[in-house]
């Protein structure tokens, strides 16, 4: 295990762990319906921007979702074939591929963020459910994470010599 100076787990150790406990359950929440995570996440944030009026193309859902464009698009074809998703070219720019639920994908969706919200439930159970303000106030540190912007080409001796 990473150990910090204390002697416990470092706080980038905990969050992956939790991100592989999380997606290990969700593949195994929505293996049933015949979804991955990875499948899921496109779908549910697919489900949400419909909902919205939105018809994103790849590009927009590979950003919303933080997936790599190309996977996204592997997704895609995979979900098309399933018969869950269409992939039209979008007639403002023919090189951009917008994607739609189809109504057997909606009506998956709709089953696979039910067990993926009571999931979510269990997880949260420690901090006192989803609705308690523990839970409420983790979601705001993980959002604040999230938008923190990161240079994984830092150089480091140049960055210790900086705070010297």
């Amino acid at each position: 295990m990473s150990e910090a100076p204390e002697g416990g787990p470092t706080p980038g150790f905990l969050v992956w762990r939790l991100s592989m406990k999380w997606r290990v359950a969700v593949d195994r929440a929505v293996a049933p319906l015949g979804l991955t995570h990875a499948q899921y996440s496109l779908v549910a944030s697919l489900y949400g921007m419909q909902r919205s009026g939105l018809r994103p193309s790849q590009r927009r859902l590979a950003d919303h979702t933080g997936l790599e464009p190309l996977y996204v698009s592997k997704l895609a074809r995979a979900l098309e074939s399933a018969g869950l998703l269409e992939r039209t070219r979008d007639p403002q720019d023919p090189r951009a591929v917008q994607l739609a639920l189809t109504d057997q994908g909606r009506d998956v969706t709709r089953r696979a963020i039910t067990v993926v919200h009571r999931l979510l439930g269990q997880l949260l159970e420690p901090l006192g459910g989803l609705d308690s303000p523990r839970a409420r106030e983790f979601t705001r540190d993980l959002a604040t994470l999230l938008d923190a912007p990161l240079d994984p080409f830092i150089d480091h001796d140049e960055h210790q010599q900086e705070q010297s």
